[in-house]
Formats: structure tokens, C-alpha cells, sequence
């Protein structure tokens, strides 16, 4: 998933950048409001964590913007907000929260509990209310950043471990190449190199069975789907109904 922090204290935001990568985020990072439009515009993020005080006005400016439709970029109107602030007043809670921000954490804050606020906010696109996710026999626990297929554990670098928890938000819906490259990795990312092709090809070779079973279909000229390989799904799949 591919977060954009939108905050001027350059101490936090390597605080941030560091802790959220380590939670296999793809970090990009704005320090005042025009960077963060253009940021905005261009690319597709899942989430912002955003501050409310920044050099060139009010981070509730960019929020009422994003809910109003005056912001139509790549980040459309699903761009989960986070307010991250000094502002501890109720007041601003309030007005953060019916300006349209998902949730608002007050500064200082326990990094785990903002990584917990975010893993809460990124599930809604997977209607899922747990840590968990689960698509047959393949379960990822995001928040200890385990996976396993059945009883077997998965061995996965970050970037395995961040496309499969994107394909696994998105079960059975064929995701781009171009999509993940947008979601998975950050700005820095070269769109020329076949990173997503070897990424997707190594991890299905993780995921596979010894007896050939895949989870990871290729949709020629499409992109990939997430298939469901359980009990249930295999025997339709062969025409066995209960």
C-alpha cells in the first residue's frame, strides 16, 4: 500500500518514512500543501497521513478539497486521511473529522499505535474488520507481518509480502501491472524495469504447492488475479458440489 506524508518537521518525517517502510508501506513524502497537490495529482495513494500546520496554510484546506471533488487526481475521493497533528483541542478533532478526515491522532503519539490506526484504515478496502486476511488457504497477518499457506509459513521480502497483501485486499479482481507498480512501490520506483514482473514471479514460486497448484493467475495483456485455492474452491473448480 502506498502512503504520502504530508508533514514539515524533517525529523518526524524520517521517523515516519523509516517506521512505515519497515511496515512495508511505500512512503512518498510532501512538505507543505502545493507539493502534496501535485503528489496528489499524479499518483495513486492509498493513504495520507496528513499535519494540519504546514508552511503555505491549513492541512484542512487540502482535506476539504480531496471530500469536495476540487481535487480530481490520481488519489480519488477513497484516499483514506489521517490527521496527524499538535491541535489536542476537541474543537479540532471535531472540525477534522467532519471535514473528512477517517480518523485524527494527536501529537506525541506511540508509533505503534499510529501503524495500528493505519492497518485500520487500509482494511476497509477489503471489508475486512481484522489484522487478518484471508483468501482460501493463504493467510497474511499484517499486523506481525506473517504469512503462510495452510500450515506452511511463507518466507517473504517486504515487497512479496506488500503485493501479496495488495492482491489479497483485492481477491479475484485482476490487478495491473501498472496498478501495483502505482500501490506497491514508491516514487523513486523506475516504470521501465520489469521489477513488477519479477516481484509477482518469485512470489508465486513461494506460494506455489509441490504439486503445481498456483495462487497467482497471469491475465494476458491484463495483469494478475489472486485465485482462491480452497477445499471449497478446488472442488467447484472440478465440478464436485456439496
Amino acid at each position: 500500500m502506498r502512503v504520502l506524508v504530508v508533514e514539515d518537521e524533517e525529523d518526524l518525517v524520517e521517523a515516519l518514512r523509516y517506521g512505515l517502510a519497515r511496515a512495508d508501506y511505500a512512503v512518498d513524502v510532501a512538505y507543505d500543501l502545493e507539493e502534496a497537490t501535485q503528489k496528489l495529482y499524479a499518483s495513486a495513494y492509498d493513504l495520507m497521513v496528513l499535519d494540519l500546520a504546514l508552511p503555505d496554510g491549513d492541512g484542512f484546506d487540502l482535506c476539504r478539497a480531496i471530500r469536495g471533488g476540487r481535487l480530481d487526481g490520481e488519489s480519488g475521493p477513497d484516499l483514506r486521511i489521517l490527521m496527524l497533528t499538535a491541535r489536542d483541542r476537541l474543537a479540532d478533532r471535531v472540525r477534522g473529522l467532519d471535514e473528512g478526515a477517517d480518523d485524527y491522532l494527536v501529537k506525541p503519539f506511540a508509533f505503534p499505535e499510529l501503524l495500528a490506526r493505519v492497518r485500520a484504515l487500509l482494511r476497509r478496502d477489503s471489508g475486512g474488520g481484522s489484522a487478518v486476511l484471508e483468501v482460501g488457504d493463504l493467510r497474511l497477518d499484517t499486523a506481525r507481518r506473517e504469512a503462510f499457506r495452510g500450515p506452511r509459513p511463507l518466507r517473504l521480502t517486504p515487497k512479496e509480502f506488500a503485493v501479496l497483501r495488495y492482491m489479497m485486499s483485492r481477491p479475484g479482481r485482476v490487478v495491473s501491472a501498472e496498478e501495483l507498480l502505482e500501490h506497491v512501490w514508491d516514487e523513486n520506483a523506475d516504470p521501465f524495469t520489469n521489477t513488477v514482473r519479477v516481484t509477482v514471479g518469485t512470489l508465486r514460486r513461494k506460494l506455489a504447492e509441490p504439486d503445481g497448484t498456483q495462487v497467482i493467475e497471469t491475465v494476458v495483456r491484463h495483469g494478475y488475479r489472486l485465485l482462491d485455492t480452497g477445499p471449497d474452491a478446488v472442488a467447484a473448480a472440478n465440478g464436485v458440489t456439496a
